[in-house]
């Protein structure tokens, strides 16, 4: 059992990852800036703002950052980040993020689509600054154990989905399948992220799932 810290437990990526690590047995505490009015039994909940101070992470075996840099978030998260890193590396804690669609690859070698231009206007910040996030984290080799995960395209609130017990992995190339889609759930996704908790494949990189 682990402990694990979910920082943006209450939107879309981290709600799903705290219930099926509470689910799981492992000890999960959620921090959101504001409590929830729905609750999951076996879950502790603290209140705090990554973009003003990074939470104790005292005792803390997994830190999940699942935050997006929209609203007040905007153009705040890649120095949050940053601290946040530093602090897991420094407390022995592994630290997962939840990144976007738009930092993975086309193809082998080729720009991630956050770099191409090729980003909608409306998405093109968010994808910019999470891209960036992933570019700090590659680029700091004093950070301990790390992994920066991407999500298939079609992947949100917008497209849930039902469970369906399985998923496919990919590092920095995208997923797509036969018809050319690119989707995973959100139960999907959560256990995906939960497995690579327990299990790891990475100790510092990019990792995708997507059916």
């Amino acid at each position: 059992m682990a402990s694990i810290l979910v920082i943006g437990g209450t939107g879309y990526a981290g709600s799903h990852i705290v219930s099926e690590a509470v689910s799981r047995g492992h000890e999960v505490t959620l921090v959101s800036r504001n409590e929830p009015a729905e609750k999951i039994d076996g879950v502790t909940y603290r209140t705090g703002d990554l973009t003003e101070q990074v939470p104790d992470l005292a005792g803390i075996d997994v830190v999940v950052a699942a935050l997006s840099p929209r609203g007040s978030n905007e153009g705040a998260l890649r120095g949050a980040y940053g601290s946040l890193a530093k602090a897991a590396a420094g407390a022995g804690a592994r630290f997962v993020a939840i990144g976007g669609f738009s930092s993975l690859r086309p193809a082998e070698g080729a720009p991630r689509f956050a770099e191409a231009g090729e980003i909608p206007a409306e998405f093109a910040a968010e994808a910019t600054e999470m891209n960036a996030i992933l570019g700090d984290l590659l680029a700091d080799d004093s950070l301990g154990e790390w992994v920066f995960v991407s999500p298939a395209a079609e992947f949100g609130a917008y497209a849930p989905g039902e469970k369906l017990g399985h998923y496919r992995t990919s590092h920095e190339v995208a997923l797509f399948d036969a018809d050319g889609k690119s989707a995973i759930g959100g139960a999907d996704f959560g256990a995906a992220v939960v497995d690579e908790i327990e299990k790891p494949t990475l100790q510092r990189g990019q990792i995708s799932f997507a059916y």
